[in-house]
């Protein structure tokens, strides 16, 4: 079964942004709140440490937003937690999403392979496979690599 889509096209698991973004705005908010509720006899670096807190939980909780699968034209560019790669259509061998895999893997033409975090089944399980089928079908049209 060969599935269209019209590149570009980008995959993302749009539940955890959902429920990430609105919680990074409320620890920030919740812990500025606090660090100026805080009695007076609480220091200035006091304060500020609990405000720098949030920004760091809030820090953590972006780069757990931060992961997609873009393709385009001229290739793939995976973004993951913190880093990111761009792949040009020939590097990729094949698309593996096993039963029970926490996400994409991609083998790469060098021997490697290179986890795709952001097609991933937490964001919805058969938005998963669909995204993880079109980027294959993608990958058998467009790949110039020996299999």
């Amino acid at each position: 079964m060969s599935t269209s889509v019209e590149l570009p096209v980008t995959w993302a698991p749009r539940r955890n942004r959902v429920v990430l973004l609105p919680l990074c705005v409320l620890l920030v908010t919740m812990f500025t709140v606090i660090a100026f509720a805080l009695p007076p006899n609480w220091h200035l670096n006091d304060r500020a440490a609990l405000v720098v807190s949030g920004l760091l939980f809030a820090g953590v909780g972006l780069m757990l937003v931060r992961p997609r699968v873009s393709a385009d034209d001229e290739g793939v560019t995976v973004v993951n937690f913190v880093r990111s790669r761009r792949l040009a259509w020939a590097e990729i061998v094949r698309v593996n999403f096993r039963q029970g895999d926490p996400w994409v893997t991609l083998d790469l033409a060098d021997g490697t392979a290179l986890a795709a975090v952001g097609i991933q089944p937490a964001g919805g399980h058969e938005q998963a496979i669909r995204a993880a089928r079109a980027l294959r079908d993608l990958v058998e049209q467009r790949s110039t690599a020996r299999r």
